[in-house]
């Protein structure tokens, strides 16, 4: 009922979420292996029903590494699949589309889930919520550009998707950076409605609020996923809460 009311007042409603870090070893946060691997992504994909999601946007480092053991993709398959939604990917600097990539070897598959790079090559359009998201996905380790060849509009809706990490102030020749830049300029230059971005474990907005950008944060260490509503009204992000693990089972 939810979904029939959003579509019936024009809204799309979109959860971001980034850096899940799925690892079958423990580690990442304190996670321990086991059952609670996939903890985070049960979360995400329960926050995103509860809200009427009907997209759901992963911004990056799904996985912690491409060198996951195929019962862990199996049993990631089967929790994005049961969720019935639709799930937009985009391989990050930790899980990218290397000959190796976890997406290759799972997940492909899905009817519901797209991953950038490997099923279309840099956009998703939805038209029947007249919605397209687009992002450069990491092919591999070294460095690159995550907001390169901005795309040109072609739906009612529009979200830009990223993996990197955000340089407000100019870049100084004499300084050593990181790599996967994003500056300011590069957020202006999408004319997106919204940008979900990825690499940052703590939320955060950036840039000068032209264009609503945003880090959701890791679901570990955030504990919220983003909630992005599109409507006529304009563009409304709030952080939802995830619910606790023993109430996120498939």
């Amino acid at each position: 009922m939810r979904r029939k009311h959003a579509a019936r007042h024009g809204e799309v409603v979109v959860v971001h979420s980034s850096d899940l870090h799925l690892d079958a070893s423990p580690g990442y946060a304190g996670r321990e292996a086991g059952p609670a691997a996939l903890r985070p992504l049960r979360q995400v994909l329960q926050t995103a029903r509860a809200v009427g999601a009907q997209v759901v946007v992963l911004a990056g480092d799904v996985f912690e590494h491409n060198r996951q053991p195929a019962a862990l993709l199996d049993q990631a398959a089967q929790l994005l699949a049961a969720s019935a939604l639709r799930v937009v990917i985009l391989p990050g600097n930790h899980d990218p589309l290397t000959p190796d990539s976890v997406y290759r070897r799972g997940l492909a598959a899905l009817a519901n889930v797209w991953v950038l790079g490997l099923h279309v090559e840099q956009a998703v359009v939805f038209p029947e919520l007249e919605l397209e998201v687009w992002g450069n996905a990491h092919q591999d380790y070294g460095d690159m550009a995550p907001l390169r060849e901005p795309r040109a509009r072609t739906t009612r809706w529009q979200i830009a998707t990223a993996h990197g990490h955000f340089q407000p102030e100019p870049l100084d020749p004499t300084r050593f950076y990181g790599s996967w830049l994003i500056r300011e300029a590069e957020l202006l230059a999408t004319g997106a409605d919204y940008v979900a971005l990825g690499h940052w474990n703590r939320p955060a907005r950036v840039g000068n609020g032209r264009v609503p950008a945003y880090y959701s944060g890791s679901p570990d260490l955030a504990g919220t996923v983003n909630v992005v509503r599109l409507s006529p009204q304009g563009v409304c992000v709030v952080r939802e809460p995830l619910p606790p693990d023993d109430s996120a089972a498939p």
